[in-house]
């Protein structure tokens, strides 16, 4: 029996998930729901026991001092809930974040259908990001798939066709479906060639999906910025390798060719009325800003920091180290490259980002990423 005490009683409540590991490259779906619960002061109301869950061999427990004292902290994963209030509306997000599970995962999904049931929630969404074939210059694609025919059509969504391995974002949407639960996968598609996190880019791409998805507003805080430092210094360490250059310049090519068909007056039409939906009522504290994390303003570089991205070589795959960036001010003339979202051709490629190598080469030898959380199609 699930007890909930001190959780008020819920305004359509919608269950927001994200987990690290397999499903979250450059850490874009967790920095999502960790963003949510800050900007919205996130009360944690329930933890899953994590000695139920993880093999703490492979996500091993942290040690701090706090105040002189010695305090373990537990790999597990938390609820909390906050109210997303935009004056005009207001709704209850239930943020579950934590890590994927080493083991009992249909156990696992059961635990938090259980709470998502008592709390009343009328839709989950459950965030991930994978690897892929597509350019840090254009604008993140992020594909929404659902395995209920009526809720795709009535959402606009794919309904999902994939086959294969999967992670626990593909074992939580099919426990969702079996119970009756509707449910939403949000995928955006990380450069492999830069998968260091943080992303900040793929991260408010999929807050500005998701935020079409709730119909709420979500303040982006310094996250449009963020984007936009991130997208120079990658822009920079591109570059200064000229082989890097010319394999961004052909992923570019391929991605825009694909995207002729795309620019019907239908396709237009929506990206018009998703235009409007935003700039109705006040911004957000940071204002609100394309996936491709254009600003009104830039910034200088923002590529330092022990965050910082990094590249990988195109035809080995193997990291390259950052390079010192120059002290000269970075042109805050940069083009942006805000544009209409586009679905990713291999939702569920997800990958881990720790020591997990998702690149690959196809037929003609070129490589690929995005190896991993169900390939290729729209399954979860």
């Amino acid at each position: 029996m699930i007890e909930l005490e001190g959780v008020p009683e819920l305004i359509d409540p919608v269950m927001i998930c994200a987990f690290e590991g397999w499903n979250d490259a450059g850490d874009a779906a967790s920095t999502a729901v960790g963003h949510l619960d800050r900007e919205w002061k996130g009360e944690v109301f329930a933890s899953l026991d994590a000695e139920d869950y993880y093999d703490f061999q492979v996500n091993r427990p942290t040690v701090a001092l706090e105040g002189g004292v010695r305090k373990i902290t537990w790999p597990t994963t938390r609820l909390s809930v906050v109210r997303a209030d935009t004056g005009e509306k207001s709704r209850d997000l239930v943020l579950v974040r934590g890590i994927e599970p080493s083991m009992r995962w249909r156990s696992f999904c059961n635990e938090i259908l259980g709470y998502a049931h008592e709390l009343g929630v009328e839709m989950v969404v459950i965030l991930g990001a994978l690897l892929g074939d597509t350019p840090h210059t254009r604008p993140v694609p992020v594909s929404g798939v659902t395995s209920d025919p009526d809720l795709a059509r009535s959402l606009d969504l794919e309904e999902t066709r994939y086959e294969g391995p999967t992670g626990i974002v593909g074992v939580l949407q099919e426990a969702c479906a079996h119970a009756g639960v509707p449910a939403v996968s949000l995928w955006a598609a990380v450069p492999h060639y830069v998968s260091q996190p943080p992303n900040p880019k793929a991260t408010l791409a999929l807050l500005n999906r998701l935020e079409d998805l709730i119909s709420v507003r979500i303040p982006l805080g310094e996250l449009t910025e963020d984007s936009r430092a991130w997208q120079l210094g990658v822009d920079q360490l591109a570059a200064e390798d000229s082989e890097v250059a010319e394999y961004v310049q052909s992923l570019e090519e391929a991605r825009d060719t694909a995207e002729l068909p795309e620019a019907s007056g239908e396709a237009i039409a929506r990206e018009f009325e998703r235009y409007l939906r935003r700039r109705d009522g006040q911004p957000g504290p940071g204002g609100h800003a394309t996936e491709s994390g254009g600003l009104a303003e830039g910034r200088e570089g923002g590529t330092g920091g022990p965050g910082a991205p990094y590249l990988r070589d195109p035809a080995t795959g193997h990291g390259r180290p950052r390079r010192p960036s120059p002290k000269d001010e970075v042109a805050n003339d940069a083009e942006d490259t805000g544009g209409a979202e586009d679905d990713a051709k291999d939702p569920d490629g997800a990958q881990g980002t720790e020591g997990q190598d998702a690149s690959r080469r196809d037929e003609s030898g070129t490589e690929r990423g995005g190896d991993g959380d169900e390939g290729s199609g729209s399954g979860r």
